[in-house]
């Protein structure tokens, strides 16, 4: 072999040694970031394999909780409705105990009163006092019944007296606890905390929950500056009814009336009445008021088709305002 010919074949090779070693400074890089690039996929995808499952066990986890708040806030809207009842239920029992008598009293038929062409209502203010059992004796001496509209005057003797009232079958109502027109009048408030008292007081004493009233100074008193129909409208709600007079005896001034004129007043007032609402007062001053009443009581069961009667939950009422 010449000499030409063997530098080509060594040229030749040399050649191709380069080359491999180009190939292989080429290609060994690209395989081992391709290497790696693969093993930081595979080691990335296993994290988000392992994140995917922790977020699959956290939402599991959060499915459950809220199921069971789910749970819990069915209970309580359960438990809420029964203590909304149970509420309910309470008031309706203060309620009942607030007002034992109402349901009766609903209840209960309202006696017709007896058939007669007058009509007499005896009613006495301010009681009790001392004269009360004066008053209780003179009409259980002609069986006739009346209508005493107290006020709030406390004491074992008072109580007592009270309770003369009702046990021997009188009325029993209310003309204010004070009875003290500038503070009574003043609002519907005190008002209303006025008649609270007294209705309470008078249950706690005799057991009637009393449901007539008497305004202080009647219902046409000058002394209010509220309009009267306010603290009528109050009564209404309360399910009380006042009443006001048509005759009177007279006997309501500081002055003490002889006998013979306050007889002359009521027996005179009642003949010109075919329902008459007498006013007279049950105070200690009025000693002629005692003295006059078995005259006044003869003489109007003298006329002709008259009954006394107590004012019931069947009398029409006599009112100064409509």
């Amino acid at each position: 072999m010449s000499g030409d010919h063997m530098k080509t074949d060594t040229y030749k090779r040399q050649r191709v040694q380069r080359l491999g070693r180009y190939i292989a400074l080429i290609l060994v890089p690209g395989v081992i970031i391709w290497i790696g690039l693969c093993i930081y996929l595979t080691e990335r995808l296993e994290s988000l394999d392992q994140a995917l499952a922790d977020t699959r066990k956290q939402l599991e986890a959060m499915a459950g909780i809220l199921a069971e708040q789910k749970v819990r806030l069915e209970e309580l809207e359960r438990f809420g409705g029964e203590l909304e009842e149970e509420v309910q239920r309470l008031r309706q029992e203060q309620a009942a105990a607030a007002d034992p008598d109402e349901e009766e009293e609903e209840e209960e038929p309202v006696e017709p009163e007896p058939e007669a062409g007058r009509k007499v209502y005896l009613t006495f203010d301010d009681g009790p006092s001392s004269n009360t059992e004066k008053i209780l004796d003179i009409l259980d001496q002609y069986d006739v019944k009346a209508t005493f509209f107290v006020v709030g005057k406390e004491g074992d003797k008072a109580e007592e007296r009270l309770k003369q009232i009702v046990e021997r079958g009188h009325t029993l109502a209310m003309h204010s606890y004070s009875h003290k027109y500038s503070e009574i009048y003043e609002s519907v408030d005190n008002f209303a905390e006025d008649f609270a008292k007294l209705q309470d007081y008078l249950y706690e004493v005799t057991g009637v929950k009393c449901r007539v009233y008497r305004f202080p100074g009647g219902s046409s008193n000058t002394v209010s500056d509220l309009d009267m129909h306010d603290f009528a409208d109050y009564l209404a709600e309360q399910k009380v009814r006042f009443f006001d007079w048509n005759v009177s005896s007279g006997d309501g001034g500081s002055q003490l009336l002889p006998v013979e004129l306050l007889t002359e007043n009521v027996v005179g007032g009642v003949r010109e009445k075919s329902r008459a609402v007498v006013l007279m007062h049950d105070s200690a001053s009025k000693s002629t008021t005692v003295e006059a009443l078995p005259d006044i009581i003869e003489q109007i069961l003298a006329m002709e088709d008259t009954v006394i009667l107590p004012i019931t939950g069947a009398t029409e009422p006599v009112q100064h305002i409509h």
